[in-house]
């Protein structure tokens, strides 16, 4: 029997542990898409104590305390409710969460962090405290350190068109800190034509980019000219939250009549904002291309799902949920019409709905062009589906589908500093996988030719496909 957690922690062979610990464990990390705040990494940012750091922001977290009937204010907050409240009871949650991937990730946060391997419960929780704040005191645990500390190369952050990117710029010049933070481009509330925030949406693009927004032609415009700003700043990628894909096909003329109603304050239907969304997208995608950035598409999220907890808390609280609409044909419609011309960009296509995987799959081998490799790309295993279980099944139907090999691996999609050792996890699994492969003989037990491929899914392939 293995002892919990050691150095061979998931690898169930010995063709697996010497992937891990030779190929794997020293690769560097480029985190390429996260929500992570530029304002605290360009200030440094230091934490009061382990519940800050560990459980402020962490909506995973709370849905798991939620479960194990744990109040509201002890998850997210309250009067009269201290850091040390919500700690014990998120201590209290962790030996129910044996058997979901918080369980491994928790220890794997405090052990690679802070040094502290005491199992997580009610019993250790006051040590666990003390140590963690002991360490937090100390220099070396400010947002920058833990980056360095990770081995963090590169991060990109998740950033609205509006924004000023003040603290990007601040952070590039930075002496010595070692790893690049650039921004990203998520201009989902400009899509979102029939949602209440987006005529004051428009106004804050019409500051930003200090152009009069009056039509469709000159909302481009205006869209143009921040992505030129982005690019100017770094940027390298864009991202899109399509919790339904929609694709409709439209004129300019009908998308300007479009745009003109809802800037009349007309209710639009359904129809209307499949037009708006799909001339927006090529539009947005065709630019996207000639930047030479990659564009990510994050499907199948069901959003915001209780509506009373969305009135207090707001968005990104936990209570969102697989969503399961249709998805092959609008789009596939969609990347052919930004392929028109051959200019469709690099992709990374992700869905939250495990049952896409092969839909998905097959689909990106329809817009590979030859002329990088990789080009489309099945994305890593996001959000529910960041599991054992759930990154098995997105590596099993890349591999079958596509060029396993060319994967651009994993990233954090997190808003915490403490969630890089995901990628330990990612790679732990990875090996493991493989090993497997060699253990039944379908793989040969070729160290070169596994080695590199191991190298270049946790590290290489992110640093050429991102040109970093």
């Amino acid at each position: 029997m293995k002892s919990y957690m050691d150095d061979n922690f998931m690898l169930n062979n010995a063709v697996s542990e010497r992937l891990y610990h030779e190929f794997a464990a020293k690769q560097p990390i480029i985190d390429y898409h996260c929500h992570l705040n530029p304002q605290e990494i360009y200030e440094d940012k230091r934490f009061a104590n382990l519940t800050e750091i560990w459980l402020h922001g962490d909506h995973y977290k709370w849905r798991a305390m939620r479960a194990n009937g744990i109040s509201e204010p002890l998850v997210t907050g309250g009067p009269g409710v201290g850091d040390y409240d919500r700690f014990a009871a998120w201590v209290k949650t962790v030996p129910q969460t044996l058997g979901n991937p918080l369980y491994h990730w928790s220890h794997l946060e405090l052990r690679r962090y802070f040094g502290i391997e005491e199992q997580i419960n009610e019993k250790n929780g006051p040590v666990i405290w003390e140590k963690a704040n002991a360490a937090l005191a100390s220099e070396r645990f400010s947002a920058r350190q833990l980056i360095r500390d990770q081995r963090v190369e590169a991060i990109c952050t998740t950033d609205d068109p509006t924004d000023t990117l003040e603290y990007h710029e601040g952070i590039r010049k930075i002496d010595g800190f070692g790893c690049v933070v650039l921004p990203s481009f998520r201009p989902d509330k400009g899509l979102e034509i029939r949602r209440p925030t987006f005529l004051p949406w428009v106004r804050k693009l019409e500051a930003a980019s200090g152009r009069k927004i009056g039509d469709y032609a000159q909302f481009l415009a205006a869209m143009d000219d921040r992505i030129d700003f982005f690019a100017n700043a770094g940027c390298i990628v864009s991202d899109h939250a399509l919790d339904r894909v929609l694709y409709a096909e439209t004129s300019m003329e009908e998308a300007s009549a479009i745009f003109a109603r809802a800037m009349a304050g007309f209710a639009l239907s359904e129809e209307e904002e499949s037009k708006h969304k799909t001339f927006t997208l090529v539009h947005l995608g065709r630019k996207y291309a000639e930047k030479g950035w990659t564009m990510q598409l994050h499907v199948h999220a069901s959003r915001n799902n209780n509506s009373g907890k969305f009135a207090v808390l707001g968005a990104d609280t936990g209570f969102d949920s697989i969503h399961d609409g249709q998805l092959a044909y609008p789009l596939m419609k969609l990347l052919d019409d930004i392929d028109a011309g051959g200019s469709l960009p690099q992709t990374i296509l992700y869905s939250l709905n495990p049952k896409d995987y092969f839909v998905l799959g097959s689909l990106m081998g329809s817009f590979q062009d030859g002329s990088e490799p990789g080009k489309i790309q099945l994305g890593s295993a996001w959000w529910f589906n960041d599991t054992k279980n759930g990154m098995l099944e997105q590596l099993d139907a890349l591999a079958n589908l596509g060029l396993l090999s060319r994967f651009v691996g994993m990233l954090t999609d997190s808003r915490s500093f403490l969630s890089y050792p995901r990628h330990e996890y990612f790679r732990r699994i990875l090996c493991d996988m493989i090993g497997d492969w060699v253990i039944k003989g379908e793989a040969p037990d070729d160290m070169e030719l596994l080695g590199s491929m191991v190298e270049n899914i946790c590290y290489r392939n992110a640093k050429n496909y991102f040109k970093l």
